[in-house]
């Protein structure tokens, strides 16, 4: 059975969605890229490489790219929630990002949430504990979800005891 799409090659052992072999492949969709970006989305790329402090755009983007209306309304959004100070603190928003991450299996945020908090000093030892926190409660989570466990009529604050 022949696999191919007219817009891939095969490549070694690997498909790849490109008419040159050797050409790494970020996404399922193809990507802009920035010597190809126009207009907006070249306006978004260049404000994205600033803000994050980068000399680059990120796959995620390129990716998104090929709906500018949507790559425009998403930069938005995160500028909005992870980047204004607000009740949270930059370290907290992004622990909360990996751990969102970790839950939703993307290994692509997985891997950029744990260099961010990392480089937002958390070490091995507190990497550990919260990907622990998040096995017990993934956990308890479905068992309670398998059991149809109703909310308690007191409230109380959590498992801590606090």
């Amino acid at each position: 059975m022949n696999n191919k799409t007219e817009n891939s090659k095969e490549c070694g052992t690997e498909k790849v969605a490109s008419t040159e072999c050797g050409s790494e492949k970020v996404a399922f969709v193809n990507v802009v890229e920035e010597s190809e970006a126009t207009g907006k989305v070249k306006e978004i790329y260049e404000d994205i490489k600033k803000t994050l402090g980068i000399d680059f755009v990120p796959n995620m983007y390129r990716a998104m790219a090929n709906n500018p209306e949507y790559l425009d309304a998403t930069w938005k959004k995160i500028q909005a929630v992870m980047s204004k100070q607000g009740r949270l603190d930059s370290k907290t928003k992004d622990i909360v990002a990996l751990t969102v991450s970790i839950m939703s299996g993307c290994d692509y945020c997985i891997g950029v949430y744990n260099d961010t908090v990392r480089h937002a000093g958390l070490d091995d030892e507190a990497l550990t504990e919260l990907y622990s926190i998040i096995d017990i409660y993934a956990g308890l989570n479905r068992l309670n979800v398998a059991w149809g466990v109703k909310p308690d009529k007191r409230p109380w604050y959590g498992c801590a005891g606090n």
